[in-house]
């Protein structure tokens, strides 16, 4: 037990003071695990406040829109986190009577929750004894352990499971699930851990072999894409239009521009591009080059182009998604965060 005790007595003197550890309400509890997944807690935190404030229980958030939703989340990404979030809460009304469950069992069959939110949950709003494995936790036990067997291999992940449910502080796991987790954000970083103060120094294996920078080992399986879209601004008075991404792509049910998507970065002196954008607004439609942004998403990178139109034609009945809303609805309006960059560069100029 001196592993569980060593972290467990580092944990009760270096934990953050943050919000959703003085509660056992199974809802705050997943709102804050939701919001923080691939999200830094400085980050996320803003958002989980927001959250509470405008649905302080399941029953408000099932009674929110979609639109709504999305534009709480506005900035955080991940965006089906959100839309996944507002199913769970609807699913939970009609599947538990507006009850949150507190058991790993009911809790692993909701929509967006998996394993480790499922026992992140449960632990520590009932203290049922699931021990949880993030990558925090990853990090911890890969080192501590010396395990070389890939986080993100089907054997590595067995491995760990059976390791971290092994090592469950059954007198209270909630207290060891913070207690590893918070130690493996705070103490056992990525890079460059202060091992010269780590409690766990003298028996760690990582630490005796010179294997930190080594450990945990991933494997490298998915590819990057780079991607070109060009947005067309279109102007009417006051009123801009807009565009309503409906398809299974980044930024779904989200606002923006319309666009052409092209393999390579576009140009006014290309005739293949000009060709596509007369097809699309019109012959007579002139074109004017307005920002360029570079996004980066996990698994993609985008090459963003902005153009203003002018003696465009918009054909509503192959356009079904756009609309015109003034510039003030846009801005009620979810949208991609490259927009609101836009947004925000177009009046400032």
């Amino acid at each position: 037990m001196a592993f569980q005790q060593e972290l467990i007595g580092w944990y009760l003197v270096n934990k953050r003071n943050l919000p959703w550890r003085h509660t056992q309400n199974p809802y705050i509890i997943w709102l804050s695990e939701i919001i923080l997944q691939q999200t830094r807690v400085e980050q996320g935190l803003p958002y989980f406040n927001r959250f509470l404030e405008a649905y302080p229980t399941v029953q408000d958030f099932a009674a929110a829109t979609e639109t709504q939703v999305l534009k709480l989340w506005q900035g955080l990404g991940y965006y089906s986190r959100g839309r996944n979030m507002l199913f769970t809460a609807r699913q939970i009304m009609d599947l538990h009577a507006g009850v949150f469950p507190v058991s790993y069992q009911d809790l692993i069959k909701l929509k967006g929750v998996g394993e480790y939110t499922a026992a992140a949950i449960s632990s520590f709003s009932s203290g049922e004894a699931k021990a949880v494995l993030d990558g925090n936790v990853f990090r911890v036990l890969s080192r501590y352990f010396g395990i070389s067997s890939p986080i993100n291999s089907t054997a590595g992940k067995k491995e760990f499971t059976e390791l971290a449910q092994s090592l469950i502080y059954k007198e209270d796991p909630a207290l060891y699930n913070q207690a590893i987790m918070e130690f493996g954000a705070l103490q056992c970083k990525p890079k460059s851990p202060d091992c010269e103060v780590c409690p766990l120094m003298l028996s760690c294996y990582a630490k005796n072999n010179n294997l930190i920078p080594v450990l945990p080992v991933k494997l490298k399986t998915v590819k990057v894409r780079t991607r070109y879209i060009n947005y067309f601004v279109c102007e009417n008075d006051d009123k801009v239009l807009v565009n309503k991404r409906i398809l299974e792509d980044i930024w779904q049910h989200l606002y923006d521009f319309p666009s052409i998507e092209t393999a390579v970065a576009a140009d006014t002196d290309q005739e293949e591009f000009i060709k596509e954008v007369k097809q699309k607004f019109g012959l007579d439609v002139v074109i004017r080059p307005l920002m360029q942004v570079k996004h980066l998403l996990t698994h993609q990178i985008i090459y963003v182009q902005f153009f203003a139109l002018d003696n465009y034609i918009i054909n509503f009945n192959i356009s079904a998604e756009a609309n015109w809303v003034t510039w003030a609805d846009l801005d009620q309006l979810p949208q991609p965060k490259i927009l609101t960059k836009f947004i925000n560069f177009y009046f400032n100029k």
